[in-house]
């Protein structure tokens, strides 16, 4: 069965030779097809729903194409999930944070830690993620480890180095406050605020007041 609109017939020669050597074969076209068509499945169907032939058909691709990259939709998902993280890096201002005035500091910190920052369906992506707790609990660790920690871990360093420089309280519990920041995005889906452009400037106009010392 021919690839549908995907690759050359020299393309699936060079593939298969690759593979009875062992090695995965990358191309980036075909490659970029099916990451794509995985992060969509993984919104529209969840990981538990969605197939390899799913995903190969919405690539454009066979499955033994899809398979001789991945060996199981695990690994692929782990590599879609990769996809969307560099993306997001890839995509914040080349801020300085620790250069910036103390609230605006503070306010970038937190426009970083939305989940939607980069990927529109990022909320969805996560509950469906939440929802595989019990029956994968390696992609939510995934999750945890590569999109949640280091965005909180963000704003605790900005906060941390606001409180070194005497901008922000020392009493302040910088790990509470900066699990509030990320907590406020999940809040404001959850409320169906569907205008959420301006969250950040708006949490940290509210908490800016209880945290900052008055400088005299």
């Amino acid at each position: 069965m021919a690839e549908k609109g995907v690759g050359t017939d020299s393309q699936e020669g060079a593939d298969a030779e690759a593979a009875a050597r062992g090695g995965r074969p990358r191309n980036p076209s075909l490659d970029d097809a099916i990451i794509q068509a995985t992060r969509r499945r993984l919104v529209v169907d969840g990981y538990s729903r969605m197939t390899l032939g799913d995903i190969a058909s919405d690539a454009g691709v066979t499955r033994p194409t899809l398979y001789r990259r991945w060996p199981g939709k695990f690994e692929l998902v782990v590599d879609a999930l990769d996809f969307g993280f560099r993306a997001q890096r890839a995509t914040y201002p080349n801020l300085e944070l620790a250069k910036l005035r103390p609230f605006e500091a503070f306010t970038e910190a937190i426009r970083r830690v939305d989940p939607c920052y980069f990927n529109p369906d990022a909320m969805i992506l996560m509950g469906n993620f939440m929802g595989e707790a019990f029956r994968t609990p390696e992609l939510l660790e995934i999750v945890r480890e590569h999109a949640v920690e280091p965005r909180v871990d963000l704003v605790e360093r900005v906060l941390d180095d606001l409180q070194s420089r005497g901008e922000v309280r020392e009493d302040i519990d910088t790990h509470t406050l900066a699990t509030i920041c990320f907590g406020s995005y999940y809040a404001a889906f959850l409320r169906g605020d569907s205008d959420r452009e301006d969250l950040a400037e708006k949490v940290a106009a509210t908490l800016w007041p209880g945290i900052a010392v008055v400088q005299t």
